[in-house]
């Protein structure tokens, strides 16, 4: 809805800018800060490696949950979700990690990438969009492919969080094949 009000009506963009909360753009920006901060090198101990999916995966189910929370289809959405999640995160759990684990000293040397901070960027645009759409249409969260629509981003990004995650937990893993996926 909104995404096609804007390529319709571009001159609209500004009074949805203008309508949208101060404190939306202070979450954007903390998440965008936070973002921005991986892309360089950096050491992580575990816990640290793994706060940043927990957090997601908790925005994220808040995402599917507070949009549809009066539809019908959120017990469906929150299967489409789980289906997503765990779809995306077994892919992305089994691509290689590009980080090195140190035993010694219980930390991880990770190299720097945009992509935590697209995928951070990315579920706070889904939320803010599902936000004003359903606001301008609360109709939509009666519709299944909307609904299903907004699980399933949320769960893409949930398993990619949770993959890029479990792929940094093998390595501190003395024996990997306990958690082969």
């Amino acid at each position: 809805m909104l995404i096609q009000l804007i390529v319709q009506h571009p001159e609209a963009l500004p009074t949805v800018i203008h309508g949208t909360p101060g404190w939306v753009w202070g979450v954007a920006a903390g998440l965008a800060v936070l973002g921005a901060s991986q892309l360089k090198d950096r050491q992580a101990s575990l816990t640290r490696v793994s706060l940043m999916p927990l957090a997601m995966t908790a925005f994220s189910i808040w995402g599917t949950v507070s949009a549809l929370r009066a539809s019908p289809l959120l017990a469906q959405a929150l299967g489409v979700w789980i289906m997503v999640a765990l779809t995306v995160f077994a892919l992305v759990a089994r691509l290689p990690a590009r980080a090195r684990y140190d035993a010694a000293t219980r930390s991880y040397a990770i190299p720097g990438s945009v992509v935590p901070l697209l995928l951070m960027l990315g579920i706070f645009l889904v939320k803010y969009v599902v936000g004003v759409d359903l606001v301008m249409a609360p109709q939509l969260m009666h519709e299944s492919s909307y609904a299903w629509t907004v699980a399933a981003l949320y769960g893409a990004f949930t398993g990619l969080f949770v993959g890029r995650a479990a792929r940094l937990w093998k390595l501190a893993l003395p024996n990997r094949r306990a958690f082969a996926v």
